[in-house]
């Protein structure tokens, strides 16, 4: 009887221990859950932070800069400008990648992140101001305004009131989140130092900032308003976010 009995506590433990072991493996996976979504959250929230600091040249002044391009030329430079700015990023985090004691990459791709936002946000305003749809309001409404084109990958459509509503609503929240998680995934590879460089990261990087401008460029040029008038017919952005070294 007691070899029996022996038997069954060790048949117990033995079953005990896979189960000891998924709930230890699912605990886990929970915590590496939550420690991602407030990763996540962390990212986005800087990017909001920062929306209103990101200097924007007004129409005067890009085209003061740039003399004799028109539209779709001035376009062209600062969709090059802002693609070299975003690549160089990317070569930056893919070159720590390669390092034989790489830093702290969740802090690589956070800083990554929040950098390529920052010129392509700055992009978008800008384009906004070539093609005459400058966002409404104040200069921080139309920095939340630019930063949910950014999230949405869209021009702003001036007709829709809210696709230019300065309020930062929870559904502007989510789509800049799901933004934010796929520029993470996306960059995955680029951690990988048995696979890519920083060859690869900028080349990706200048990918991605060129395939949203396409984007925007195309929403925009549905509303574009004509360059007839004078340079300086259309109001200066008068802010501290006009002034802005050249791309």
């Amino acid at each position: 009887m007691e070899a029996e009995h022996d038997d069954t506590d060790q048949t117990h433990v033995e079953r005990g221990r896979p189960a000891s072991l998924a709930n230890a493996v699912g605990r886990g996976v929970r915590r590496g859950g939550e420690r991602a979504r407030a990763g996540v959250h962390a990212v986005a929230d800087r990017i909001v932070a920062n929306a209103p600091r990101i200097p924007v040249r007004d129409l005067a002044t890009l085209r003061k800069q740039f003399p004799g391009l028109g539209p779709e030329g001035l376009a062209d430079k600062l969709v090059a400008g802002a693609a070299g700015g975003s690549a160089a990023v990317g070569a930056g985090v893919g070159a720590a990648a390669m390092l034989p004691t790489p830093p702290a990459m969740p802090t690589e791709l956070a800083a990554e992140i929040v950098g390529v936002a920052s010129i392509e946000i700055k992009l978008i305003a800008e384009l906004h101001e070539v093609y005459g749809v400058r966002a409404p309001g104040t200069a921080p409404q139309r920095a939340i305004a630019y930063l949910g084109a950014w999230a949405q990958e869209r021009g702003i459509d001036s007709t829709v009131p809210a696709s230019v509503n300065a309020a930062l609503g929870v559904r502007m929240k989510r789509e800049l989140r799901q933004r934010v998680l796929r520029r993470g995934f996306r960059n995955l590879p680029v951690l990988a130092p048995f696979m890519v460089g920083a060859a690869v990261g900028a080349a990706m990087n200048r990918r991605d900032t060129k395939k949203l401008a396409h984007k925007v460029r195309k929403d925009l040029r549905t509303q574009q308003t004509p360059w007839d008038l004078p340079p300086d017919a259309m109001t200066p952005l008068t802010s501290p976010l006009t002034r802005s070294a050249r791309l």
